[in-house]
């Protein structure tokens, strides 16, 4: 079966920076955007180069350096913000201007109060302009999710005609259903003229927990982009999370999509990202969460040990974890107990590890967690002789 190649824009150094307290100096972008290159993304939303000074030039730096991945400017649909995003993308080998605006109704009638038909000349307006200044545009929808799919379709056309390479269809406040969002992405392969000269693109949001879900169901129905940010960082509830459609794809090859990210580094970048914008993750974040590979239940802990894919679906060496944790707790069993006891030099025949199983619940009752040390201290204290 053939592959399609999904590819994978992150734009954590833009929306993703765009978290309260989140805020990343250059110096530190640079280092981010790096990481992201080793990751093997295929383009950087390096910022919104309009923004502040500092933005721009930290989307300046980060197109000098980065020698694979496009670099990707921001912009509305204004002519001074298209500039500055072109300005500061001169020295990219791959530069793309990603500019766009908003077709809900919602949109058109309260924030840009204007019409259809203006906000159409406005798109064709933006994108024939920056294409004046690089070949790679992107034209965004802001709002596409809650836009009527007839109008959105005369939009994509019109971004089409004027030149656009990426047709973004964003999921700006996370409103769609899977179903509803990979309805959308077909209905546009199906109706909009020239489609299949350019990338359709899938911005997902996260505010009903869905932008993992509709990025995937984007992908399935035709969508060639996923936009997203490492641990799922971004705007109020944040965007779709690159290490999970990166390993759903993974996980699932009967799906036929998959992208060309290196997975062994998603835990680094990770970590990276977290202690840079000082954004802790979740211990039961999916992929890279601190508990995504460990189990505490003695059922668990038992299949676990026996044989991981009893209970554990990903190998955590693909992501970069180096083994799985059994964690000691009242609910863990004897075989857990066991387990963790070998792996610091004991090995006690039925009798004694009956007898340490003993000692570990009243311990484990008093603790949450029972750490090596504590095992250490329990068999001396009973007196314990490995066999």
């Amino acid at each position: 079966m053939s592959v399609k190649k999904i590819q994978i824009f992150d734009t954590t150094l833009r929306d993703g920076e765009q978290v309260p307290g989140c805020k990343l100096n250059k110096e530190e972008k640079l280092i981010i955007a790096k990481q992201l290159e080793l990751l093997g993304v295929d383009v950087i939303e390096a910022g919104f180069p309009i923004s502040s000074p500092g933005d721009f030039e930290a989307v300046k730096a980060i197109a000098a350096q980065t020698k694979e991945a496009t670099v990707c400017g921001l912009s509305r649909a204004v002519e001074q913000d298209i500039r500055t995003a072109a300005d500061a993308l001169v020295g990219a080998r791959r530069p793309r201007i990603h500019t766009g605006i908003g077709t809900s109704d919602s949109h058109i009638q309260y924030k840009l109060r204007t019409t259809q038909e203006k906000v159409i000349e406005r798109a064709i307006a933006a994108v024939k302009l920056a294409k004046s200044f690089v070949e790679d545009v992107e034209f965004y929808a802001e709002d596409a999710g809650r836009t009527d799919n007839e109008f959105l379709a005369r939009v994509c056309e019109a971004a089409i005609k004027a030149g656009a390479t990426v047709l973004n269809i964003p999921d700006t406040t996370g409103y769609c259903l899977p179903s509803d969002y990979g309805a959308k992405i077909k209905y546009l392969y199906e109706n909009v003229k020239g489609v299949e000269k350019v990338r359709l693109s899938t911005h997902c949001h996260n505010d009903l927990g869905l932008a993992t879900a509709n990025s995937i169901a984007g992908a399935i129905n035709g969508a060639l982009q996923i936009e997203c940010t490492i641990n799922g960082v971004g705007e109020r509830a944040g965007n779709t999370a690159l290490e999970e459609v990166v390993m759903i794809m993974r996980q699932h090859p009967h799906l036929g999509i998959d992208t060309g990210i290196n997975t062994k580094l998603l835990s680094a970048t990770s970590a990276l990202v977290s202690d840079m914008m000082r954004m802790p993750v979740q211990p039961n974040k999916a992929i890279v969460g601190s508990n995504a590979f460990s189990h505490s239940s003695g059922i668990h802990q038992d299949g676990v040990i026996k044989h991981r894919e009893t209970y554990e679906i990903i190998d955590p060496r693909d992501v970069g974890v180096s083994d799985s944790s059994i964690v000691l707790t009242a609910r863990s069993g004897r075989a857990a107990l066991a387990y963790r006891l070998q792996k610091i030099g004991y090995d006690f025949d039925k009798f004694a590890l009956d007898k340490a199983y003993a000692s570990f619940l009243q311990l484990a009752d008093r603790k949450k967690e029972v750490v090596d040390e504590d095992l250490h201290q329990l068999v001396e204290q009973a007196n314990l002789v490995s066999a």
